[in-house]
């Protein structure tokens, strides 16, 4: 895929000093912390977004690996309102009764699967779904 915004063209990536900076970055956290346990090797690849600046990693499966202070993290989009961010910053900025319910299942379920820490306002709704 290839667009004005985004691209996965090696060759536009590394025109800008930043961005080689970054594909650097990510080549040091793959090496020394490896990828994030729920993110698939097969297709790796790089690509990157004018509009955020981010370069990052995508897969065969539509995963996004970028990185969070010195580690690749796995990257996440909901599926119903499209609001991204890693798990802890999802967690953290949202609440369940501020999403739509296939938002928050997908959070949920996502929040297992890395098995992150649920904020209060989230045990809760867990809590509560269960019963």
């Amino acid at each position: 895929m290839s667009n004005d915004t985004y691209t996965e063209n090696l060759g536009d990536i590394m025109q800008c000093a930043r961005e080689r900076v970054m594909v650097a970055e990510i080549l040091n956290a793959w090496n020394t912390t490896g990828l994030p346990e729920t993110f698939y090797s097969e297709g790796a690849r790089f690509a990157f977004n004018r509009n955020s600046g981010n370069v990052f990693l995508v897969n065969d499966e539509y995963q996004c690996a970028m990185m969070n202070d010195a580690v690749l993290e796995s990257f996440y989009s909901t599926p119903y309102n499209g609001h991204a961010g890693f798990i802890g910053d999802l967690l953290a900025e949202h609440t369940p009764d501020s999403l739509h319910a296939d938002d928050v299942e997908y959070i949920l379920q996502t929040a297992k699967n890395e098995g992150a820490k649920l904020p209060e306002a989230w045990k809760t709704y867990a809590d509560e779904a269960r019963k």
